[in-house]
């Protein structure tokens, strides 16, 4: 039998989420109701395998990817939240908008120090205000969408319009294309 995902309000159960996820949670008023978590098991925080086990399809489950872009001597941070289904154009739409030369993947470990979350963790909520907050036109639309809590033992979800609503966030249409398998 599959496990299921026991959602609950996220601000009821602070210990499933990192630090400065449960923080911007708490600055988000009325729009943080909607948002519920869940405690999954951290071998499967990996979004195919959660997908898999959970029964969650990957059109709703989102992922929060952080990208750097590095112009001379200054590197800038992106969060882009994509769904699973597609795939994120870093050396092209990214780039541009962080006004890089270069744009890649960040690195684990810096992802992970600059945002005080886990890897394979990562959300969009609670990131440092100077990145920039890149979210697919795809995700508004969503009535829930599946992301990161911040720590690989739990999923947060919330409907995709509060995502697409967080301070600083951006919608980019074409941020992400359909993956072609």
């Amino acid at each position: 039998m599959a496990p299921v995902l026991d959602l609950q309000p996220a601000l009821s159960r602070p210990e499933l989420l990192a630090p400065p996820v449960a923080a911007a949670l708490r600055d988000l008023g009325d729009a943080a109701a909607a948002v519920r978590v869940a405690s999954i098991d951290p071998g499967l925080a990996d979004t195919a395998a959660f997908c898999a086990v959970y029964g969650v399809g990957l059109d709703v489950s989102a992922n929060c990817v952080v990208v750097a872009g590095r112009r001379g001597d200054v590197v800038r941070h992106a969060a882009c939240v994509v769904l699973a289904t597609t795939r994120l154009d870093v050396n092209g739409v990214v780039r541009r908008l962080l006004d890089a030369r270069r744009a890649s993947f960040a690195p684990m470990e810096d992802a992970v120090a600059l945002s005080g979350m886990e890897y394979g963790g990562i959300t969009p909520i609670g990131l440092p205000a100077e990145w920039a907050l890149l979210v697919d036109d795809r995700i508004p639309s969503l009535p829930a969408a599946i992301v990161g809590s911040g720590l690989r033992t739990s999923k947060i979800e919330a409907p995709g319009a509060v995502l697409a609503a967080l301070p600083g966030a951006r919608v980019i249409p074409g941020l992400a294309t359909p993956r072609v398998e």
